[in-house]
């Protein structure tokens, strides 16, 4: 009779847990310092100051709740649904687009009215890299093989992707197709393959952005944003003003001038600037410090995982994360075309916010089964 082993003691990187409630914190006091303003303005909000905070804050306890949840779940028990996750995400992109179900808003089809605003992209998100997981430590060497390793992952993301340029959402679209490659990426595909991708997708982008005015104009106002300063141009330049103005300490939390009605977005996609408004070059430097530790400590994670599926996982969660994280800053910054990624933990937004929290407790039960094993951090 064989001697039962002990149940490994959990023990989580808890420094990933603290990053990520300090990021949520911080999301939740900056979206009502970058909001308030705006809510008591304006009627369709109900002229109440604390309409977004209230909301974010609800997602932010969800969040945690879910996050927590998660913390404590065998995450290789994800693989059993891996492909059941990603066909659900991808019939709820589809359902954006049924009548009385999608709600569309600024143009674009992308959420579900379902008692809230429910964004299906970013559980696509999630789900895609758990199926990317599961199904690359099945294949193990065959990702060398084009049809075999390559072949089914652009099958499935190309009609991901199809869906989401029908809403349209070309920045989460860019997303996934980073994710995926990276992931495609360490798990041993051939250079050659890299360079094949490369050469379909850019002029494919190219495509698609040279048919769309909106997107042109976004590049232009890139390119040269003092040309069109009220229009194309405006969003970058008032987020130039806000961090610029901030200077070293910043002008005090709620101090900010750029948010009344000067910065559009400011409690979304340009929450950033709002934080080097108030808190200066030193407030940004902190919020790139977190993200900083945090994409370190998740790597960390993926290469103690114990085996190749939790490799993958906490690979493809942390490099989901820092990639939102530095695209957005780019996007502040005016490094790259202005195009609608939050970032992550800190912008206005439920179902980003909630997913966030809940990838990250799938990262956290990676971590407790690595340390539980007797790994080192």
């Amino acid at each position: 009779m064989s001697e039962k082993l002990p149940s490994p003691t959990r023990e989580y990187d808890w420094s990933i847990l603290l990053l990520a409630v300090l990021l949520t914190a911080v999301g939740v006091v900056m979206v009502y310092s970058s909001s308030a303003e705006m809510a008591d303005t304006l009627e369709r909000y109900q002229k109440d100051d604390f309409y977004f905070l209230k909301r974010q804050a609800i997602f932010a306890v969800i969040g945690c709740a879910v996050m927590a949840v998660m913390m404590h779940y065998d995450y290789k028990k994800l693989r059993k649904v891996a492909g059941l996750g990603l066909l659900v995400c991808m019939f709820l992109l589809l359902a954006v687009y049924i009548p009385g179900l999608g709600v569309k808003i600024n143009g674009a089809q992308r959420w579900l009215r379902l008692g809230f605003n429910l964004q299906p992209v970013e559980l696509a998100k999630i789900a895609l890299i758990i199926y990317m997981a599961h199904s690359l430590t099945k294949k193990q060497k065959k990702v060398r093989e084009f049809v075999h390793g390559i072949l089914p992952y652009t099958i499935v993301l190309g009609i991901i992707l199809t869906l989401l340029m029908l809403q349209p959402d070309l920045g989460s679209a860019m997303t996934l197709v980073a994710v995926a490659i990276a992931m495609l990426f360490i798990a041993g595909m051939r250079y050659a393959y890299f360079g094949y991708i490369l050469a379909i997708l850019i002029p494919l982008g190219s495509f698609f952005v040279m048919n769309s005015q909106y997107r042109m104009q976004r590049i232009f106002g890139f390119l040269d944003p003092w040309k069109d300063p009220t229009g194309n141009g405006l969003q970058i330049i008032q987020s130039w003003i806000a961090i610029g103005s901030g200077g070293i300490f910043g002008k005090g939390l709620g101090e900010g001038r750029q948010k009344l009605f000067y910065l559009p977005e400011a409690h979304t996609d340009f929450i950033l600037s709002v934080i080097g408004e108030e808190w200066g070059f030193i407030g940004l430097s902190l919020i790139v410090l977190c993200v900083y530790l945090l994409f370190r400590r998740g790597m960390n994670t993926a290469l103690m995982a114990p085996d190749d599926f939790g490799r993958y996982l906490a690979f493809g969660i942390t490099f989901l994360l820092a990639f939102q994280a530095v695209f957005n800053m780019c996007v502040v910054l005016g490094l790259v075309p202005t195009k609608g990624l939050a970032l992550p933990f800190i912008s206005y937004g439920g179902s980003s916010l909630v997913c966030t929290l809940a990838a990250i407790g799938i990262l956290l039960n990676v971590s407790s089964q690595a340390q539980g094993r007797g790994v080192s951090s």
